[in-house]
């Protein structure tokens, strides 16, 4: 078993207890002091944990682990603060951070937040998440599933919701208890109410044993109520009385039973606009919208495309396929309105369709891409991404004055590689000679 390194960024030295509480862990400590050395210790170690302090003077705390989030996508990182740095711990966790600690912190807070980022990589092991979008997302949805409150996950079909909040139940403390999901758009209406709570023997007409509900069926563990708009306004009320009282009536029972279960909803649709045109129950509405997350639509989460497909390619393709790279511009420029449902169907077709080992556009079938016209978009989208990165590194150099060891060291690039760029830049009738060098 190869060795599970933290990385300690900060001009405090850890001290021994808190070595201690991470090779109890099961993490090596690796100190660092300088920001120059952060890139080539990342590319060293790459540590799995990364702890960082707000003391570094050669780079703000938001934007240093901007840049480990770059340069370390699997690594999670922890955000070092103090009592009156409540704005720098909010900006480093929207730039990246799962968490953070307070200095001073005892040990057992450290051991609490290193065994929270642990289980969340674990629930990351068959989830993709690359971009800063979907990273920042399952930042909350792991902080949502350290309380017991009810979750409401909105998002367009097909970007995965019930994936998500399988997530959520993974990273609690209910992970080895059941996981139930419920699509209340695909049960016919007769049938969802005895499906959801149980019912006696000769309940109803058919009858003819007892069952246990959904929700029993959850007992312990959590329960995902999908396409929740779609519940008939009759038995919207039935289920608020189960929220309220955590208990549960079978049909053609007086007894209830008690509920220890996590409810987590999810809808595709605005339940807020459903409430306001009588379509969904306002007090259930607040009932279940007290931790609310919007799962981003895949094309607002670009970055997350190629992972994704790669992630299908191994899954149907036993990794024996790779995509062309004009096939892989086209899918990161297409719109995507099926979101991750449409990306895994056109993988498997594309599986289906290959020629040879590498895929290509008019494997993917995608509507109104014709590979004459997928090549045209692919050097457009090319040219547009060289033009971004044109505009960050400007930025960058703007931001440190034109100089060019500060700019490549917040770029993670050495003073060569920067050089390099910025003749391309000046080959593509960038102005950069305005600025001191």
């Amino acid at each position: 078993m190869s060795q599970a390194y933290a990385l300690w960024i900060d001009q405090q030295q850890a001290d021994a207890d808190a070595k201690r509480a991470l090779a109890a862990e099961g993490y090596q400590l690796v100190c660092c002091a300088d920001v120059t050395e952060v890139v080539t210790l990342c590319r060293d170690y790459q540590p799995a944990l990364v702890f960082v302090g707000s003391t570094m003077a050669q780079m703000p705390l938001p934007e240093l682990v901007a840049l480990l989030s770059r340069k370390l996508p699997s690594a999670q990182i922890i955000s070092m603060v103090t009592s009156d740095q409540s704005a720098l711990a909010s900006d480093s966790l929207q730039n990246g951070a799962i968490d953070y600690l307070v200095k001073p912190f005892f040990a057992a807070q450290l051991q609490t937040s290193v065994r929270n980022a642990t289980a969340m990589r674990q629930g990351l092991k068959d989830l993709v998440a690359v971009s800063h979008a979907s990273r920042q997302m399952l930042q909350l949805a792991h902080r949502a599933a350290q309380t017991q409150a009810t979750v409401l996950i909105l998002g367009e079909s097909g970007t995965g919701k019930e994936r998500l909040a399988q997530f959520i139940h993974q990273a609690s403390e209910r992970a080895d208890k059941p996981f139930i999901a419920v699509n209340c758009a695909a049960i016919p209406e007769h049938m969802l109410e005895a499906m959801l709570f149980g019912h006696n023997k000769g309940a109803f007409t058919g009858a003819v044993n007892q069952q246990i509900g959904k929700f029993e069926a959850a007992n312990g563990g959590s329960i995902l109520l999908d396409e929740i708009s779609e519940l008939p306004l009759a038995l919207q009320a039935k289920l608020l009385r189960v929220l309220q009282e955590r208990e549960v009536e079978r049909l053609g029972s007086n007894s209830r039973i008690k509920l220890d279960i996590r409810v987590i909803a999810a809808s595709n649709k605005n339940l807020r606009s459903q409430v306001e045109q009588g379509l969904f129950r306002e007090d259930l509405f607040y009932r279940l919208d007290v931790l609310p997350l919007s799962w981003p639509a895949l094309r607002e989460r670009r970055d997350d495309i190629l992972p994704l497909a790669e992630f299908f390619l191994q899954k149907y393709g036993n990794g024996k396929y790779r995509l062309s790279q004009t096939a892989a511009d086209v899918m990161q420029q297409y719109n995507w309105p099926g979101n991750v449902r449409e990306l895994e169907n056109v993988m498997q077709r594309a599986l289906v369709m290959a020629r040879g080992i590498e895929l290509q556009v008019a494997d993917l079938n995608l509507p109104h891409c014709h590979p004459q016209a997928a090549a045209f978009c692919a050097s457009l989208l090319k040219q547009s991404k060289k033009n971004a990165e044109f505009d960050y590194i400007l930025d960058v150099l703007n931001k440190f004055n034109g100089h060019r060891t500060r700019t490549a060291e917040a770029l993670g690039v050495s003073t060569r590689a920067l050089r390099y760029k910025l003749a391309a830049m000046r080959e593509h009738g960038v102005d950069i000679d305005a600025l001191a060098s």
